[in-house]
């Protein structure tokens, strides 16, 4: 297997169901020595949490928060 000039790499398909790693599924990379790891990364948040948490605040009209749950009611 070899990395590309984009570093990539392709992960076996073999290897892709027995660790269940589905598209979408998010991994990082862990180094120790000289040997580099691909790990799963196991959320306990729930799925989307992460796109709340960065839209938080940023909402810049001049709606009340009344406004809005009637917004999302009708």
């Amino acid at each position: 297997m070899k990395v590309t000039r984009k570093g990539q790499v392709t992960i076996p398909a073999a290897v892709r169901e027995k660790h269940g790693l589905h598209p979408h599924t998010e991994v990082e990379f862990r180094s120790e020595g000289d040997r580099v790891y691909l790990v799963r990364v196991e959320r306990s948040d729930p799925p989307g949490r992460w796109i709340v948490d960065r839209m938080r605040g940023t909402l810049r009209a001049s709606l009340s928060t009344d406004d809005v749950m009637k917004l999302t009611r009708e």
